[in-house]
C-alpha cells in the first residue's frame, strides 16, 4: 500500500547509482541543501519521543552592503494520538503534550520560527459533518488554553510560534485560523483560512466560512511571515498576495490525503516560493484517523469511517527554485530548516519577476472578469 512507502525522497536517494545522483537530485531538487549538524541532545530526543528530526540549509550568496540574515524555520508534522472518541479534553491534552516535547527539541535545534499542522489539536473531522463533539475543539485565538500553551512556549524558547486551531469567536462563529504569537510571547494577530475546499470528504464549509483577514502579513524579529492555509495553496492569486504584502516567508499548514493530493504536494508551494521569491514551508499531517460513525461524501461511494492516510511529506522551498528534502510520509516529524532571507532580494534581481510582472495589467482584466456582463476576449475566425 502507498502508505507503507516511508519517504519518496529516501527512495530516490538510496535507489539511484552513486555516480549519477547528485545530478538527478540536482535536476529534481535545484541546488543541494546542505545537511545541518544538529545537536547530539536534540538526536537523542528525537529517538526518544519517536519522531523524525531532519535538518537542511539553504544559503545565500555574501553581499557586501547586507550582512546575512539567518534564521532557523521548524515545521512539526503529526499523528493524533487518542482514539477520536476519547473525551475532548483529553485528546487536546496529549496532544498539547505532544507538541511542547517537540517544540523542546526544535529549541535545541535553535528554532526561530516554529509552525505546526492544520488544526493541531484535534481529528481532521471535518468530514463527518457532525457538529458534536468536534465543535467542542474550538477556542479563543488570544485567550484558549491552545494559545497560553504556545505563548509560553515562544516565550521559554525565544521563538516565534504559529498555531492553527479551529477558533471560536466572542459571536460564537467558528473559522479555521492560525494564530501568531512573537517570541516574546504576545500574540500578534491571527490569519484565517481564505479558501474553503467543497470537495469529496472535505466537507469544511459546514464548520466555518471563508476568513476575512485578508493577507496579513507579520514583522516579526526574524523577518516578515504570512500564513496560507491548507485549501489557499490550491490559488496562485492567494499566494500572490502574501507577497503583494512583503512576506519572506510563508507558511502552509495542511491537512490532504494521498488519494486526493499527493501528486500536487511537492510541486504547489515550491511554484509559489519560485513564483513569488520567497520561501514557502508545506507541512502536512500524518496517519489514518478513524471516526465512530460512518459518512458519506455525495459521490455514490460506500461510507465510510476515515478518509485516507495523511502523508506527510513536509518540506521548505526557496525562491531559487531548490527545496529539502522531505520527512516521512508515515511518522511524525521536525524538520528544521536555516535558511539566509537575503536570497529573496538577489533571485528578485536575478530574475526580475517583481519588475516584469505587469500588475496594472491584471488588475485591469480581473477587474473586468468579475463584472456579471464580462464576455471572455475569444478571437474567432
Amino acid at each position: 500500500m502507498a502508505a507503507e512507502i516511508d519517504s519518496v525522497d529516501a527512495i530516490l536517494r538510496d535507489n539511484i547509482p552513486e555516480e549519477i545522483r547528485e545530478k538527478v537530485l540536482t535536476i529534481l531538487y535545484g541546488k543541494k541543501a546542505r545537511v545541518l549538524e544538529l545537536p547530539e541532545e536534540a538526536l537523542q530526543a528525537s529517538k526518544e519521543k519517536d519522531f523524525e528530526l531532519r535538518g537542511y540549509g539553504i544559503d545565500a550568496k555574501k553581499e557586501q552592503m547586507r550582512s546575512p540574515r539567518v534564521v532557523r524555520i521548524g515545521a512539526v508534522q503529526n499523528k493524533i494520538l487518542l482514539p477520536t472518541d476519547a473525551p475532548v479534553s483529553e485528546q487536546i491534552a496529549s496532544l498539547h503534550a505532544r507538541i511542547s516535547d517537540i517544540t523542546e527539541t526544535a529549541a535545541k535545534c535553535g528554532v526561530n520560527i516554529i509552525c505546526f499542522q492544520e488544526a493541531w489539536t484535534m481529528p481532521f473531522a471535518f468530514c463527518t459533518r457532525e457538529k458534536l463533539p468536534w465543535c467542542e475543539f474550538a477556542e479563543s485565538a488570544e485567550e484558549g488554553p491552545t494559545t497560553k500553551l504556545c505563548q509560553d512556549l515562544a516565550k521559554r524558547f525565544n521563538m516565534v510560534v504559529v498555531s492553527p486551531i479551529l477558533e471560536r469567536d466572542p459571536a460564537d462563529v467558528i473559522w479555521n485560523t492560525a494564530v501568531v504569537i512573537s517570541n516574546t510571547g504576545k500574540v500578534l494577530g491571527k490569519s484565517r483560512k481564505n479558501h474553503i475546499p467543497r470537495i469529496g470528504d472535505f466537507n469544511e464549509s459546514t464548520y466555518y466560512m471563508e476568513g476575512n483577514t485578508g493577507h496579513s502579513v507579520f514583522e516579526t524579529q526574524f523577518g516578515r511571515i504570512a500564513v496560507n492555509i491548507c485549501f489557499g495553496r490550491h490559488h496562485p492569486l492567494n499566494w500572490h498576495m502574501y507577497g503583494m504584502n512583503g512576506a519572506e516567508i510563508v507558511f502552509n499548514p495542511s491537512a490532504t490525503v494521498g488519494t486526493l493530493s499527493e501528486p500536487m504536494w511537492a510541486i504547489e508551494a515550491r511554484n509559489a516560493a519560485i513564483a513569488n521569491t520567497y520561501f514557502t514551508v508545506g507541512i502536512n499531517r500524518v496517519g489514518t484517523e478513524t471516526f465512530p460513525n460512518e459518512f458519506t461524501s455525495a459521490d455514490g461511494k460506500k461510507s465510510h469511517n476515515q478518509m485516507g492516510h495523511f502523508y506527510g511529506s513536509s518540506y521548505l522551498a526557496a525562491p531559487d527554485g531548490s527545496r529539502t528534502p522531505g520527512l516521512s510520509r508515515v511518522r511524525d516529524g521536525l524538520l528544521v530548516a536555516e535558511v539566509d532571507l537575503n536570497l529573496s532580494r538577489q533571485i528578485k534581481d536575478t530574475w526580475c519577476f517583481k519588475m516584469t510582472g505587469r500588475h496594472d495589467m491584471y488588475a485591469d482584466l480581473l477587474t473586468q472578469a468579475t463584472s456579471p456582463d464580462y464576455k471572455p476576449l475569444i478571437v474567432k475566425e
